[in-house]
């Protein structure tokens, strides 16, 4: 196969007679027309630039809003047996699966290799003191480490619709300045535990689904979607505009957790900063202000437990509901 020369260039092919210069180098001097664009040029850079552009582009879905990505986000490593084989079993977007050297196969290994292989992820081995790079100061990787491209965070109004129609009642979580990814991780975990069906955190001063999230949330986070709301407020004032009542959780709630009768309803629960709690314009937009009972001698409840508190209660609620 013949490689397509450059825009401009010629091969010398000698045809007729060559004796004499018989104008020799005339077409050299004649112009070549305007120069190719960069982007336009194959051994150009600009023009791979272009190509995967266009590649991109093709894969984005057709209809609907196209998934957020925070900014300057980079590839993530999921680090653990559970929440690796969870991230795989779920099919989520994987680049690498690494693997330490002599690691202890057990049944999730196995299966781990076993997915990888069908879905053709590459497996690489490591020692692991590159694996505990991948996991972090704190992480735990038990020998295994999965490489992800960067979350793709749902729209809350796509959330809320794919909700509806499997003819579920809504149960979300919305953060309101949780910072600390580990939370966010506990928060996701806890709403799949209890039939939530997803959580919506703002685009600023909030956690995102990173590592540590992936981790905590022990693989919650491949089944339970994550909406990333530009501005959280004017997102719950268009979740009240559809029937779905704003819940936000504080110490000094005019509701306790226990006499909530909402439980039943389309349900949005709205946790703070564990030193802030809410901000006040949140605080404005919720139809109620729920606190959760607790001993005069604890100031306050983490973030993550919080939202485990209020999550079972409603379940719970529901159940009973659901039973009489």
């Amino acid at each position: 196969m013949t490689k397509p020369g450059r825009p401009g260039a010629s091969r010398g092919k000698k045809k007729g007679p060559t004796k004499g210069t018989g104008g020799h180098g005339r077409k050299s001097l004649e112009g070549r027309g305007p120069t190719p664009k960069a982007e336009d040029r194959p051994y150009h850079k600009a023009h791979k630039s272009k190509v995967l552009a266009e590649r991109a582009a093709a894969k984005r879905p057709a209809q609907g809003r196209t998934p957020q990505r925070r900014p300057n986000d980079d590839n993530e490593y999921v680090t653990g047996r559970n929440s690796v084989l969870e991230a795989l079993r779920a099919k989520i977007p994987a680049n690498t699966f690494y693997i330490a050297q002599r690691v202890e196969m057990d049944d999730r290994v196995k299966e781990m290799l076993s997915i990888a292989a069908k879905r053709e992820i590459p497996v690489l081995e490591v020692t692991r003191p590159e694996l505990d790079r991948m996991a972090g100061f704190d992480g735990v990787h038990q020998g295994v480490a999965l490489k992800v491209p960067p979350y793709e965070y749902a729209h809350p109004q796509d959330l809320l619709e794919e909700i509806i129609d499997r003819d579920e009642t809504p149960l979300l979580v919305a953060l309101d300045g949780v910072t600390d990814p580990r939370n966010l991780g506990a928060i996701i975990r806890s709403t799949a535990a209890f039939g939530g069906q997803g959580v919506i955190i703002p685009q600023r001063r909030s956690a995102g689904v990173n590592s540590a999230a992936w981790k905590t949330s022990a693989g919650a986070a491949a089944r339970i979607p994550v909406a990333m709301a530009s501005n959280l407020t004017s997102t719950l004032k268009d979740l009240k505009k559809q029937g779905v009542f704003v819940l936000g959780l504080d110490g000094d709630g005019d509701v306790s957790l226990p006499e909530l009768a909402l439980a039943d309803r389309p349900i949005v629960i709205v946790v703070g900063s564990e030193g802030k709690g809410l901000s006040r314009l949140v605080t404005e937009n919720c139809d109620q202000v729920v606190s959760i009972p607790i001993s005069a001698a604890t100031e306050s409840l983490n973030a993550g437990i919080a939202a485990s508190v209020a999550l079972y209660q409603v379940a719970t609620t529901r159940a009973a509901q659901q039973a009489g």
